[in-house]
């Protein structure tokens, strides 16, 4: 067993656990937070996505080991009902989650990527390594290409995202 100090949604954890468990396994099984979600185990869907320390990444492909006194943020960091962030309730307004399986991980991945934009990091489709001046369908749907929806609620999924981005397209 192996001691972890991890800072969850703003809250320290002390986890005792295997090294080889994973972030994913240690936020569902052993700190209890069950918003991120459990897909393919294989980073290929993203419904499992998380920030640390301000950068989007599949938590089942990191061991939790790994993050010993990192920031994560968790969607239950990002809003709660009642007060949800602006992403979460522009997912609501737009129809954005229909099942609601992906969309922890679409929203968790959604912040970060806009914070990303707004910092200027180019993305595959942008016309110079400045970075996009606006986020169009097409940045967005690139930038969010690593989070599958099998609802295929894209459009709604972009108009949330392009509403919080300020309104860019």
């Amino acid at each position: 067993m192996e001691t972890t100090e991890l800072t969850v949604n703003g809250k320290s954890h002390r986890l005792e656990a295997d090294s080889r468990v994973t972030l994913l396994d240690a936020l569902r099984n052993h700190l209890g937070l069950t918003g991120t979600k459990k897909g393919c185990d294989h980073g290929q869907c993203g419904a499992c996505t998380v920030i640390v320390e301000g950068r989007r990444i599949n938590s089942c492909l990191t061991l939790a080991c790994m993050h010993d006194g990192d920031a994560i943020t968790t969607i239950e960091g990002l809003g709660e009902p009642g007060n949800l962030s602006d992403l979460q309730a522009a997912f609501v307004a737009h129809d954005g989650f229909q099942c609601g399986y992906c969309t922890p991980g679409q929203i968790c991945s959604a912040t970060a990527m806009i914070e990303e934009a707004k910092a200027g990091w180019p993305s595959f489709v942008s016309d110079d390594l400045a970075g996009p001046d606006a986020l169009s369908d097409e940045e967005i749907s690139e930038r969010m290409s690593g989070n599958l929806c099998r609802c295929a609620a894209y459009p709604n999924i972009i108009n949330a995202i392009r509403q919080v981005a300020g309104g860019q397209s």
